[in-house]
């Protein structure tokens, strides 16, 4: 009866994971709460999943992921790749290596990140689309997650449920020689072969794809102006036009978010954003007097600390599926929503009533100093360049030794993982590499409540026989067949799950399923489950497989179905790398 359950629910689980309605740190609680309900997890140990070691140790390095960002040596070596020439297969696998090794060392999204708004210079520099560069880059994130333990959350779990097993994790670098031949082999796929499948897509160039300043005019509020005494609320209800105020001038001083029911006067000047047909209907109707030549929100006092940045919407954004007036983006956030972009597709009308989607690049504007924090806290990553951050020496140099101490405790076995990264990352705090909001910010918490759900409903997947019984019908499938065909089939599997669902989760469920499956062949677990580490990390198919692919979706112009042209070969190529090492290493 419990092995029912948990297939059911599990069914269920990936059946609203597909459905992409409910997030999916949601959807794995209401699975952990259906398993409980149903006694096949005992309530006391309903939430041991948030204290095990592999959520311990994500939570860690995610902090010291933040560290290594704020340390400033990955934003310096990124930025000398600047002055590399124009060759196209130069540009792919430079980026690519650099992306890779950092990924191996801290968060995959973080890595791709600190690299995204290079690789979008360099694109525009060497005349390249976009679209051949970015994609290859974050399928190069994904692959250097496989090389270290603490590359990519599907390792540590792999590692965790090895020391359930074995008796003893996985150690920082045994996943090196398998996860680098694949990265290796990855690299020289996509940048000599792997760009030339993929679709020529536009070349972005930023801010200036939107060409805003083409649609954002000046107009002074003149004596016999229909709107002097009335309030900006008034004329925004008004139809027949459409009108974004995005800041309003008023004795030489700039408003950046005028308060709707602010009355207007005499003389103030109105910074408004509209195309000519809506300008013109709207200069006939108020009478307002349109300025041309000097730009008068230049020189206002305050128009210093107005910037204007470019940001990509995440997968896990409050802005998805909502419209810019249903969030009240102006009077919540304070800042302006100037154009949406999506794929090729540029909006500048009715923005405010669009709804938006993951990977759609927004133009926004608001307030310098308040920019970075805005842009977290609606779930966007930034796309125009940073001015790169090199801090000072002994800075770096301490983050490096504390990240540095931490790999070498756990490479001779010194302490546990969990504990040397848990360390590592309160001594950054203690040294104000990375401050006390940072530490917060910097961990997706929806991961962390994904997998501390998630871990025990794999494990009674496992507990209930369910495990027993999948592996039992690979067994049968691969009867008669060598090691390598069953290797074949379990991570075929992982991949196809690992590209709709989270890898994390895919980890979760796939690792009772491998150990099994080699239990049944007397053959060793060690392969199978770095199979399993290696498959779930290779989620090429979709841009919704990992937050990498979903960072690129916008500001490379792809559609949907531009990943599997080059992931499904790459995919092909990651077995056929790596099941030979892995047989020969731990078989």
């Amino acid at each position: 009866m419990q092995q029912t359950i948990v297939f059911i629910v599990l069914a269920a689980t990936i059946a609203l994971f597909l459905w992409d309605r409910i997030r999916y740190d949601l959807v794995a609680l209401i699975a952990l709460f259906s398993v409980v309900l149903f006694r096949v997890v005992q309530p006391e140990a309903a939430f041991a999943g948030f204290a095990h070691p592999a959520v311990i140790t994500v939570v860690a390095v995610m902090i010291i992921s933040k560290g290594m960002q704020n340390s400033g040596v990955i934003d310096l070596i990124a930025h000398r790749l600047l002055g590399l020439g124009g060759n196209i297969v130069v540009l792919i696998m430079a980026l690519s290596v650099l992306t890779a090794v950092a990924s191996a060392f801290m968060n995959n999204v973080g890595a791709l990140a600190i690299m995204l708004p290079i690789a979008i210079q360099l694109a525009r520099k060497s005349g390249h689309s976009p679209s051949h560069i970015l994609m290859p880059l974050s399928f190069a994130s994904l692959m250097g997650g496989m090389m270290t333990l603490v590359g990519t959350p599907p390792n540590i779990i792999i590692a965790s449920f090895r020391a359930e097993t074995e008796g003893s994790p996985f150690a920082m670098f045994d996943f090196l020689p398998a996860g680098a031949g694949v990265t290796l082999a990855g690299i020289l796929f996509v940048a000599l072969v792997g760009w030339r499948l993929l679709p020529v897509r536009k070349n972005r160039k930023s801010t200036d794809t939107f060409q805003i300043e083409d649609y954002i005019t000046e107009v002074r509020i003149v004596r016999d102006s229909k709107l002097a005494g009335a309030t900006l609320r008034t004329m925004m209800e008004e139809k027949g036009y459409e009108i974004n105020v995005i800041g309003l001038i008023r004795n030489k001083l700039r408003i950046h978010i005028p308060d709707p029911d602010e009355e207007l006067k005499v003389n103030d000047i109105m910074i408004l954003e509209a195309d000519a047909e809506n300008l013109k209907v709207f200069l006939d109707r108020t009478r307002v007097k349109l300025l041309g030549g000097r730009q008068f929100r230049k020189d206002a006092v305050g128009s210093r600390d107005i910037s204007i940045r470019e940001v990509v919407v995440l997968q896990d954004s409050k802005l998805i599926g909502k419209s810019a007036a249903a969030l009240t983006l102006r009077s919540r956030y304070g800042i302006n929503l100037l154009a949406i972009a999506r794929g090729e597709r540029k909006f500048t009308k009715r923005i405010s009533q669009s709804t938006f989607r993951v990977g759609d690049v927004l133009l926004i504007q608001g307030r310098t100093h308040m920019m970075d924090e805005v842009i977290a806290n609606i779930g966007c990553m930034p796309l125009q360049e940073r001015g790169y951050r090199i801090g000072d020496e002994s800075r770096t140099a301490l983050t490096l030794g504390i990240f540095g101490a931490a790999i070498v405790a756990v490479i001779f076995n010194l302490i546990a993982v969990q504990i040397a990264f848990a360390m590592a990352a309160l001594l950054l705090v203690l040294s104000r590499v990375i401050s006390f909001r940072e530490v917060y910010q910097s961990v997706d918490w929806s991961v962390i409540v994904l997998l501390g759900a998630m871990i025990p409903v794999g494990l009674a997947l496992e507990d209930s026989g369910g495990a027993d019984l999948l592996a039992g019908l690979l067994l049968k499938i691969g009867k008669g067949f060598p090691l390598w065909v069953a290797m074949v089939l379990i991570m075929t599997i992982t991949m196809l799950l690992s590209n709709v669902i989270n890898n994390a989760a895919t980890a979760v469920l796939m690792a009772p399923i491998g150990i099994h499956l080699a239990q049944g062949l007397n053959a060793s677990t060690d392969p199978f489950l770095m199979a399993i580490a290696i498959a779930a990390s290779a989620a090429f198919l979709t841009p919704i497989g990992h937050q990498s692919n979903t960072l690129v979706l916008g500001p490379g112009g792809y559609k949907f179905g531009d990943y599997w042209k080059m992931g499904l070969p790459l995919q092909c190529l990651v077995m056929v790398v790596a099941i030979p090492i892995l047989i020969q290493v731990w078989g």
